[in-house]
């Protein structure tokens, strides 16, 4: 079986893209050599990698598994480019990385800033992901890591954990659960919340809890941040449960009171997720151990 890099590469792009004549463009091919190429991969391969038709291009199983591998591959090659440029020195090369909400908004700008200061050729491509999209794109190579928090079940990855955080209730001084030490989730369920937007994965998360009591969440409003929902809270408008860090935080500049969350689930035990630590590249090794230290 003979195939190379470049054929690896366009069924990549193919795959990403709505169409192959999109996917053949970020390749720079014509559709007609990339519809060459994938043909004669079909037959290195023995099997049909893709559909077509007019609307577009769907993989076939024995495609979505040539897309894992592919990756996978790609990834390696890019580690190996990096690793020989500066003879695995961890000043240049690219990181990907999906994080959860607060990994995003919390503290790896803080972090990411001051790594990045120090390293003028090393870039970033940071996205906020669900926990299971997470893990699935440490998996399939889509990221170099992952950063998640809660209970892991990644077999085959090895988990770092680097530090804990706890779900605290957020309220206004003057609110009648602000006198409390401690709540449950089912007595929050009282009051109209506030929280991050849909699609978030703190918000998937607390969702899943509530619905997991038989209960429903009314939120009245959605917001894009920690410091928004904290000055909602500040306000009267409702009450938001948040990371105990940010709540510390956002406490020094604004009137809050902090409830303990008394919930299995509340304390959240941070980890990254990688392949294989030492196959990664110097830059990113070289940034989980500024998380991890």
């Amino acid at each position: 079986m003979h195939f190379d890099l470049a054929d690896l590469r366009l069924f990549i792009h193919i795959a990403e893209a709505p169409s192959l004549t999109q996917g053949a463009r970020r390749a720079y091919l014509s559709p007609a050599a990339a519809s060459a190429r994938i043909k004669a991969l079909e037959s290195q391969f023995n099997t049909r990698l893709l559909y077509r038709d007019s609307r577009g291009t769907e993989l076939t199983s024995a495609g979505q598994r040539l897309l894992e591998h592919a990756r996978l591959i790609m990834r390696q090659v890019d580690y190996l480019k990096s690793e020989f440029t500066d003879f695995s020195d961890d000043s240049a090369g690219h990181i990907r990385i999906f994080a959860n909400t607060t990994a995003v908004t919390e503290f790896l700008p803080e972090i990411l800033a001051g790594f990045l200061a120090k390293r003028p050729g090393v870039s970033v491509d940071l996205k906020e992901k669900l926990s299971r999209d997470i893990v699935r794109g440490v998996v399939d190579g889509s990221t170099d890591m992952g950063i998640i928090a809660g209970p892991v079940t990644a077999p085959g990855l090895q988990i770092l954990h680097f530090s804990t955080d706890r779900l605290v209730l957020a309220v206004a001084c003057a609110h009648p659960l602000a006198e409390r030490t401690q709540v449950t989730l089912e007595e929050t369920l009282a009051y109209q919340h506030i929280g991050l937007n849909e699609g978030t994965t703190l918000f998937t998360f607390l969702r899943e809890r509530v619905e997991q009591v038989g209960a429903t969440l009314s939120v009245r409003i959605q917001l894009s941040s920690f410091e928004a929902i904290c000055r909602m809270v500040e306000a009267g408008v409702g009450i938001g449960i948040i990371p105990e860090s940010a709540a510390l935080r956002h406490r020094q500049t604004m009137e809050l009171s902090i409830v303990e969350l008394d919930e299995p689930w509340a304390v959240r035990e941070r980890s990254i997720l990688v392949r294989d630590l030492e196959a990664l590249p110097g830059c990113v090794r070289a940034l989980i151990t500024t998380l991890t230290k």
